[in-house]
């Protein structure tokens, strides 16, 4: 009997239990939540602007080819892109290549993106006849898998020719080539940049600035960036936590309260028997101090 004094019933067990999860406070509350990260590939854009002969007007020439982002898995692949309004309004044909391809792709735990671009042609406004550039082969990737140190490659394969001209390129610093009555071009080759969660990767970065005078176009400038891959590593991170309201445990039953005193449903009758005892005793000390008189 004396232990289901100190036993506490069902029902207060359980708001004692709900009040102990709740004062326990935010941390308690909060969950995780995953970053995915995210994945890039282009394999040619440009941002370029071209003057016009019989205009006073520059007209951007920004053209994107195989651009794809993920989150969600993307590839693309195409071998021209085409841009209207020069030489006449017919359709003006900026790369020609056999292979055209970019990729991205976000899995658990791992980003990444990767391009290729084979036997490709660039050219600009104006030199319909002349490359701007020619590649046998680039190629460049990026790769982050979360708690790694994200990963950038970009290689060139083969030779390239610029504004006619065979270029050979170093990892020591741009290179430039001037034709004379045409124009220039710096070329930088396989630019990587990485942090603790990103990866940039860039076969070749290009500087422009031709003169061609020829389809009413008077000057094209601007640059070139081919086969370029970028990432950025899943993480997993706290959400802010949610905030815990103030609550107390509801009042428990009468027999509750009296059990984390030490009482239980016998207590009554076992104050009322203490009661009776002590005044039994008390006529008993009183006949024995009579029988003395």
């Amino acid at each position: 009997m004396n232990a289901n004094n100190f036993r506490l019933p069902a029902r207060r067990l359980a708001v004692v239990a709900a009040a102990t999860a709740l004062a326990a406070g935010p941390a308690s509350l909060a969950h995780a939540t995953e970053d995915q990260g995210s994945a890039s590939a282009v394999v040619l854009r440009t941002g370029l602007n071209v003057s016009l002969l019989n205009k006073s007007v520059n007209v951007p020439l920004e053209v994107a080819l195989n651009e794809v982002q993920a989150p969600r898995s993307a590839e693309q692949t195409a071998l021209t892109a085409k841009l209207d309004g020069v030489d006449g309004g017919k359709p003006f044909t900026v790369l020609g290549a056999e292979v055209a391809e970019a990729k991205a792709k976000v899995t658990e735990g791992r980003s990444e993106a990767s391009t290729t671009l084979a036997h490709a042609k660039l050219h600009v406004p104006g030199l319909p006849l002349l490359s701007l550039i020619e590649v046998e082969q680039v190629t460049s990737k990026a790769t982050c898998v979360a708690g790694e140190k994200p990963v950038a490659t970009a290689n060139l394969l083969g030779s390239v020719t610029a504004l006619g001209k065979k270029v050979t390129l170093t990892p020591s610093g741009p290179v430039e080539v001037k034709v004379p009555a045409v124009g220039e071009v710096t070329l930088a080759l396989s630019q990587t940049e990485t942090t603790t969660r990103t990866a940039a990767a860039t076969a070749l970065e290009l500087k422009v600035s031709v003169n061609p005078l020829d389809l009413n176009v008077a000057e094209v400038e601007g640059t070139v960036t081919l086969a370029k891959a970028t990432c950025e590593a899943p993480t997993t991170r706290a959400a802010t936590p949610t905030p815990a309201p103030d609550v107390k445990p509801q009042g428990a039953p009468a027999e509750a309260g009296l059990a984390e005193t030490g009482g239980g449903s016998m207590t009554p009758y076992l104050a009322g028997g203490a009661v009776a005892l002590l005044a039994a005793g008390a006529g008993a000390v009183a006949l024995s101090r009579r029988g003395k008189n």
